[in-house]
């Protein structure tokens, strides 16, 4: 009995003993020379990348968008670029002799400029996010690929840009009248004054005969 009761005792004593180092265990230990306890490091999450709106015209700005990233690093933007699908609205398309549309084979499509292509860097804030403009000067398809360059982390993203098409001009039934009645008018003038001039003619013709 009195060997159950000193084991028991004991078994309470280490246990009290040993929660205050579990628990100093689990509080944030300080960085080395500081005294400072450090936050926690948290794996960064999957990193994505995504364009606001993702078709543009020519000239427009879309907003590049990023999330996922690990807080404060690097992250290098590839900009490439390719052809717009004869699908795709403001790509080229040529018409027949008997007016049906039909899309340009793809070696004719407007494209954009293939130099070697642009990059953007931006740095990732304290929650992984970063946000940058990009304004495109050529219509085409661009991809962006994103790498960090701490996780190593790789996310894409596209943006269509559409060629600008000049408005056409309205025309109405007043604007075609017009010049059509003054048009008229010229006519209908210019054989009034051929009649007059032949007139003139017969009458000077034949005063010069009855002079004679």
């Amino acid at each position: 009995m009195r060997l159950s009761r000193i084991i028991m005792a004991l078994t309470v004593g280490m246990a009290v003993l040993a929660a205050p180092t579990a628990a100093g265990a689990a509080q944030p230990q300080p960085a080395p020379g500081t005294g400072t306890p450090q936050p926690p490091v948290y794996p960064p999450g999957p990193a994505t990348l995504a364009v606001s709106p993702p078709t543009v015209f020519v000239g427009q700005t879309a907003t590049l968008i990023g999330s996922g990233w690990t807080p404060g690093e690097t992250v290098i933007i590839t900009v490439s670029t390719s052809p717009l699908a004869a699908a795709v609205p403001g790509a080229e398309q040529a018409r027949r002799s008997n007016g049906e549309m039909v899309a340009m084979a793809p070696v004719s499509l407007q494209r954009a400029p293939q130099p070697s292509p642009s990059t953007i860097v931006v740095t990732a804030d304290g929650a992984g996010n970063f946000r940058t403009t990009y304004t495109p000067r050529h219509p085409g398809r661009y991809t962006f690929r994103a790498v960090g360059q701490t996780s190593d982390q790789v996310a894409t993203a596209t943006l269509t840009v559409l060629k600008k098409h000049a408005p056409p001009l309205p025309v109405t039934g007043d604007s075609l009248s017009t010049p059509m009645k003054f048009g008229g008018g010229l006519v209908g003038a210019g054989a009034v004054l051929l009649l007059l001039s032949l007139v003139w003619r017969k009458r000077h013709r034949f005063g010069m005969g009855a002079a004679r």
